[in-house]
């Protein structure tokens, strides 16, 4: 029996993340959700494909002539990595693009950029059409120009065989085991920098409940409290 490989979770041996025009120029236009909000998802993306050692692209389009340089806090991720220029709004007409995600040897392909109805869209169709690649859409690292215009785009790739994600769901998937310890600790890392609420509990849970010393900081005391005369 052939089992769909769409049933097969997310690991570290069988994906690639491609990481498309997270650039300020392209995050100017984004309506769909909080700019803020999705810098941090895709930086938190990216720092857990480092942890798991996941090959990761990242490309670019017009970046002098309009979109600007992709964010810093995502290059520092990756500073080995070189960047892949484009002209074409789809990455797949590059060629620099095609032979990076042949070079990586996975067939499933984790997508996050900017924006959902141009570049991720144009992007995932042609290569699940012409490369038979997976892909894995990451809703809430990926945005568009509005919430409608995420939204139905977001529509025409899953009808067209796309799986979408989240960033977290990413990086548990890749984790999968809390057993496995040689990744424990910086996945936990990302959760209590990058995961709100989850990661401020988990903070509090480490500190206040097991006792553990807080995460590096300064070194500030607390003054114990002075009644006012």
């Amino acid at each position: 029996m052939t089992i769909n490989s769409k049933l097969e979770v997310l690991t570290p041996q069988n994906s690639q993340l491609i990481i498309i025009d997270q650039q300020p120029q392209m995050a100017f236009g984004v309506q769909s959700m909080d700019r803020q909000v999705l810098k941090n998802n895709v930086v938190a993306l990216a720092k857990s494909a480092k942890v798991f050692n996941i090959p990761t692209i990242i490309t670019t389009v017009e970046t002098e002539g309009f979109s600007g340089y992709t964010y810093p806090e995502l290059l520092s991720v990756f500073p080995e990595h070189n960047v892949l220029e484009r002209t074409s709004m789809n990455s797949w007409d590059d060629q620099k693009v095609r032979d990076a995600l042949k070079a990586n040897g996975k067939k499933k392909v984790v997508v996050a950029g900017l924006w959902t109805e141009v570049c991720n869209n144009s992007f995932a169709l042609c290569a699940m059409a012409e490369g038979d690649y997976e892909i894995y859409m990451v809703a809430d690292a990926s945005g568009g120009t509005s919430k409608e215009a995420h939204d139905y785009a977001m529509q025409r790739m899953i009808q067209a065989g796309v799986i979408p994600v989240t960033w977290q769901q990413v990086m548990l998937e890749w984790q999968r085991d809390w057993a496995r310890k040689e990744t424990y600790t910086a996945v936990m890392d990302i959760v209590r920098e990058h995961s709100g609420a989850y990661g401020m509990g988990v903070d509090y849970a480490y500190t206040m409940v097991h006792k553990a010393e807080q995460r590096p900081h300064g070194n500030q005391k607390i003054l114990a409290p002075v009644p006012a005369k």
